[in-house]
């Protein structure tokens, strides 16, 4: 028979933000049981980043296998530039509904503002804008909002009430129908959670003391020699001047948010046990792209390429055929490569417009764990057009941006990405490597933006 597939995909999970992830302080202090087991019980992809770290065109990358300019989507739809995919793309859900699987999908869509899942496949969709009625029905307050994207404690409910608690209701009761079913099943959760605004029950919501926890290594970063619109991110948010102070509390609440997602996590794979599912189960948790929450004195995401915001959480349970506790520091783009790894999964032959690699066959030692970097992608959001490419190795991050300063960052003696060497001398001969090798990944990848003046920027190494 072949194997069911559970994917838990959280909004916003900062890879830094699981126990089996952390270190220090914050390693001792995070509460993350549930998926600190998981790791353990598979294989903790420890280099994973996202193709873009923005929500709408992340999830169509993981849909697609394709990298945004290759899909069409490039922001959220809320903004200028927002629209969704192209049409007539090859889908990993279609793929595997002709396969004979039943799909399930309950939670956070985010892909096309005009079709959803049930029109890419999937043959039941539980929206998460159900859980408002289910609430109302409840006859519970709708949940506050008084405090902005700051987040505050949601008093009205108890965990139980909670989105969190709902979804995982909801894609437990996925798993019972598909157990009742003779076919193979591919089953999606997609929670909002940890996104900002970080509303909050008790316990949860003062669990984590504010003055218990460190700040960020990029905390504070007084953005010299970087973007102009890194400061004025700040000044827009009104968030210029802010102390550790002040953002422990908001942090306090977002770690408290993942241990409740945490939680919730658990009861769903409980009930995989229950319904002696758990051993013909791949399991797979990850995030769509992570949050700055104070790093670098910021909020949210955009017009930035910071490891807390482009490197995300991906793990990996498939009884008997991963080797449990095993860990892969190969680079990993997160959407394009799960999308190839649902079609090997599924005994189903990819398209050739897929761009990723198996990450089975990755965890096997397969020759792409031997990739010598990573990239990401940018295009703007909510404050405009911007674009940036990133490359990214194992010490050093090159970020390209298109009408501002370039970063450079030496991982190995400043991992905060506090200070831009992109104009040091000593640093020259790897600024001038890493835009020939960016260079190379916008030739294979048809980067549209690539014209002629880009391309001299990089391939002469003239941009200061």
């Amino acid at each position: 028979m072949k194997n069911n597939i559970l994917l838990i995909q959280a909004d916003q999970h900062r890879y830094d933000c699981l126990g089996s992830n952390s270190g220090g302080t914050l390693g001792a202090l995070l509460q993350t049981p549930t998926l600190d087991q998981l790791a353990r019980d598979g294989i903790n992809f420890t280099h994973a980043f996202c193709p873009v770290p923005v929500c709408t065109p992340a999830r169509t990358s993981l849909l697609t296998g394709l990298w945004p300019l290759q899909h069409g989507c490039i922001m959220n739809h809320d903004t200028e530039a927002g629209r969704s995919m192209f049409t007539g793309l090859p889908t990993f859900s279609d793929l595997l509904h002709t396969a004979g699987y039943y799909l399930g999908y309950v939670g956070k869509w985010g892909v096309d503002a005009q079709r959803g899942p049930t029109e890419f496949g999937f043959h039941d969709y539980v929206p998460e804008r159900n859980y408002t009625t289910w609430r109302k029905a409840q006859n519970l307050p709708p949940k506050p909002s008084t405090n902005r994207w700051f987040g505050e404690i949601d008093s009205a409910i108890t965990p139980d009430q909670t989105a969190l608690a709902w979804g995982a209701r909801e894609t437990i009761q996925l798993l019972q129908k598909a157990a009742s079913q003779d076919q193979p099943f591919f089953i999606r959760w997609d929670p909002s959670e940890p996104h900002l605004p970080n509303v909050v029950p008790e316990p949860y919501a003062s669990m984590y003391a504010p003055q218990a926890i460190p700040p960020w290594s990029s905390f504070p970063d007084p953005l010299l020699n970087k973007p102009y619109i890194q400061q004025q991110q700040l000044r827009t948010w009104g968030l210029d001047g802010w102390t550790w102070e002040q953002w422990a509390p908001i942090v306090a609440r977002y770690l408290g948010e993942i241990t409740l997602l945490d939680h919730q996590v658990g009861r769903v794979l409980a009930a995989l046990a229950e319904l002696g599912l758990a051993e013909n189960t791949v399991v797979i948790y990850t995030a769509d792209h992570g949050d700055l929450c104070g790093g670098h004195g910021m909020i949210d995401k955009h017009f930035v390429m910071y490891d807390e915001l482009v490197r995300v959480p991906l793990l990996i349970r498939w009884p008997n055929r991963i080797k449990a506790g095993s860990t892969s520091d190969a680079f990993v783009s997160s959407g394009l490569d799960l999308a190839m790894t649902f079609c090997a999964l599924a005994e189903v032959k990819p398209p050739s417009t897929f761009g990723g690699s198996n990450l089975v066959a990755i965890a096997d030692g397969a020759a792409d764990a031997s990739r010598p970097d990573i990239f990401t992608s940018y295009y703007g959001n909510q404050f405009g057009l911007y674009s940036q490419r990133m490359v990214r190795d194992r010490r050093w991050k090159y970020v390209w941006n298109a009408t501002a300063e370039d970063e450079l960052y030496d991982l190995a003696t400043d991992p905060g990405e506090i200070t831009n060497l992109a104009n040091h001398a000593d640093a020259a001969p790897e600024l001038a490597r890493l835009r020939l090798r960016l260079l190379a990944w916008m030739e294979q990848t048809q980067d549209r933006l690539l014209n002629w003046w880009i391309r001299r920027q990089l391939n002469e190494n003239c941009k200061v």
